[in-house]
């Protein structure tokens, strides 16, 4: 085992501070941020925050919400594969932009997802949550789906650490 001495940060010590500004009002703010994404090459432009691929959070239905402020949702993997084409079906090709295809590391999530991508090959980003990682198991697992999903943004875990 390694000993790690750096501080770490849990979700208790994130605080967002606001800088000075020279807006005369908040109605001049933009959260819109561009992105570059260096494995995928593919780039992005939204607000960069994510809702939680939580079963409670992580809804289609806070993804269409969301989606309308440029606000990405990683959808939780509980989904079928039949309620993503329901989902999908009727979406304009803008929710692309803005969801997350979430999945674990477990024996059926990596065909579930090859299914899902390939009956809907818009999906851009791919969320793999695991609660551990740190994991050579995880670390495999991301390696394997760059190998299978070039094209894709992957998410690795979302946790503040």
């Amino acid at each position: 085992m390694r000993i790690e001495n750096e501080i770490k940060l849990g979700f208790k010590d994130v605080m967002i501070r606001p800088k000075r500004s020279t807006l005369k009002s908040r109605s001049q703010v933009s959260l819109d941020r561009d992105f570059l994404f260096r494995n995928s090459q593919k780039k992005w432009s939204g607000v960069p925050i994510i809702a939680a691929n939580m079963d409670t959070v992580g809804t289609f239905e806070m993804a269409k919400a969301l989606s309308k402020e440029k606000i990405m949702t990683a959808v939780h993997k509980h989904y079928t594969i039949e309620e993503w084409s329901t989902f999908l079906k009727n979406q304009e090709d803008s929710i692309y932009d803005y969801i997350a295809l979430s999945t674990g590391i477990g024996k059926g999530d990596e065909e579930k997802i090859k299914q899902i991508v390939d009956a809907h090959p818009k999906i851009n980003f791919l969320c793999i949550d695991v609660a551990n990682g740190y994991s050579e198991f995880f670390v495999e697992f991301v390696r394997k789906t760059r190998q299978n999903f070039p094209d894709k943004t992957i998410i690795a875990g979302n946790v503040v650490t």
